[in-house]
């Protein structure tokens, strides 16, 4: 069996982390808990210091994609997520790779025309 590299070795992320991974301030993360009842993110420590696994910020970055990017409605959202879970699971996840495919292309780019 090989060693995958390419595995993440953090199994939990702070709220700090995920807000920052999104641009989002953490009163929002928090926010988008009482509104979207799928992210539920573990509680640690006398505390309750969030804990966002993988799942939780895949959560997380669905709503992001259909509440910050594309402007629906927090109520538009949930009907989307309700209706058609899985359908917006992968629209979330093709935006996100097209979105780096293109960032990885702008930075090719700026490295070819450093060329010249």
């Amino acid at each position: 069996m090989a060693l995958n590299l390419n595995k993440n070795l953090k199994l939990y992320y702070s709220i700090s982390e995920v807000a920052e991974m999104f641009d989002l301030n953490e009163s929002t993360l928090r926010y988008w808990e009482t509104e979207f009842p799928y992210l539920k993110p573990k509680t640690a420590g006398p505390n309750k210091v969030r804990q966002y696994s993988e799942k939780d910020i895949e959560q997380v970055r669905l709503i992001h994609n259909l509440v910050k990017k594309r402007g629906f409605k927090l109520a538009a959202a949930k009907k989307i997520i309700n209706a058609n879970r899985d359908g917006a699971d992968r629209k979330a996840d093709v935006i996100s790779r097209l979105t780096a495919v293109r960032d990885d292309l702008q930075a090719l780019k700026k490295e070819l025309d450093g060329l010249e």
